[in-house]
């Protein structure tokens, strides 16, 4: 999970987060077909003898397809799905660089200013999509802790941002999907394989060899930055950040698609800014930056991370749910990348191999996840 994708795309599904949210207005799935009217000029329903197959919809007939006859299909750009991958992975790194740039800003003021941007792109939606503000009755409960956790994912992580290497943190946001398989078998009753219980395993290892605790690595522990009780800090808070976005993907599993893709992320702004406010308030940490560069890179944070969001849900419109996982391990390579142009910060050995782990887990828990799903749905072709 990166900044701006807190349980919502956060919009994955994605590893790092994140299973895919049900896009606006694909709420009946990216592989189910509905059948349009496509009336042509000139053309009555005349029976059965009288209809043709215009092979773009399954099969189906005309003029119940989607295209009348002879019409051509505007063909599909290859790979475009992955590269609105890679581009959501590179706009959620630069916004966590920034984030590192950003001086004297408690991470709960980031966050409040970052549920603003996200309430002011969604309430458009929730008026167009006429959804209402509160959703069905027996699912607010369930709306209401998917806000509480994924605004206090995204508070953790811009925290363990703030305090540890940029490539450490993202590198342990990357082991959600790992921790969401083992929630959904403790919750949702759904089967824990022993290849889970390994990739499990890897990414308990990748955590411990960036956390690298003394008692296991020695007291002289190089390679961090400040003092090493804020590195500890920062692990606690990104493997907490990692478990409540992973606790909301098996909640927004449990409601399905009877609630609307906006009303989901509407909930998240609103429940994350009336938490940010009154944390602030508590803490006596509300304060406009000083410096104006600052402010900028406040305002640069919300975009990037919408921007990112955007991308990485068109991305699960077009392209299967396993290779946007896979993909978004690029997350990891912009992350080390970035911090070692921009924040001259070379990271040890013992964080590149425990990024390794925990990119090879996530990645084995994804491509799992995607052969058990084309495997589903070549039986329900049969």
């Amino acid at each position: 999970m990166v900044p701006g994708q807190g349980g919502e795309g956060d919009a994955a599904p994605a590893a790092g987060e994140q299973e895919p949210e049900v896009p606006p207005g694909r709420e009946d799935g990216p592989d189910e077909v509905q059948p349009r009217v496509c009336p042509a000029p000139g053309v009555e329903a005349a029976g059965a003898e009288e209809s043709r197959a215009c092979g773009c919809c399954s099969g189906m007939s005309w003029p119940f397809c989607c295209e009348a006859p002879g019409t051509k299909k505007k063909a599909k750009c290859p790979g475009l799905g992955l590269f609105y991958t890679i581009l959501s992975a590179f706009l959620f790194s630069v916004g966590s660089l920034l984030l590192k740039k950003v001086e004297d800003i408690h991470s709960v003021e980031v966050s409040a200013i970052r549920c603003v941007f996200q309430m002011a792109f969604v309430l458009p939606g929730l008026i167009y999509y006429k959804t209402g503000f509160l959703g069905p009755k027996d699912k607010r409960i369930f709306l209401f802790f998917r806000g509480f956790l994924g605004s206090t994912a995204m508070v953790l992580l811009y925290y363990a941002f703030q305090v540890m290497p940029l490539a450490d943190a993202t590198v342990i946001t990357f082991t959600s999907p790992v921790f969401t398989s083992l929630l959904a078998w403790i919750f949702l009753k759904e089967k824990y394989s022993p290849w889970d219980l390994l990739f499990t395993l890897f990414a308990v290892i990748g955590v411990i060899l960036i956390a690298r605790p003394p008692f296991l690595f020695g007291s002289r522990v190089t390679g961090i930055e400040g003092s090493y009780s804020d590195h500890l800090k920062g692990t606690i808070a990104a493997i907490a950040s990692t478990l409540s976005g992973a606790s909301t993907i098996i909640i927004l599993r449990k409601v399905g698609k009877s609630v609307h893709y906006f009303l989901s992320i509407w909930y998240y702004a609103v429940i994350g800014l009336v938490g940010c406010v009154i944390a602030l308030f508590v803490l006596n940490e509300w304060h406009l930056p000083h410096c104006g560069r600052d402010r900028v890179f406040l305002i640069l944070i919300g975009m990037l991370g919408l921007g990112g969001q955007i991308f990485l849900t068109k991305a699960l419109q077009i392209e299967k749910a396993g290779p946007v996982s896979i993909m978004r391990t690029m997350d990891v390579v912009f992350a080390f990348i970035l911090q070692v142009l921009f924040l001259n910060h070379v990271p040890t050995w013992w964080t590149v191999g425990g990024a390794l782990c925990v990119v090879a887990s996530s990645c084995g828990t994804a491509i799992r996840k995607w052969r058990h799903s084309v495997k589903k749905a070549k039986q329900r072709k049969i």
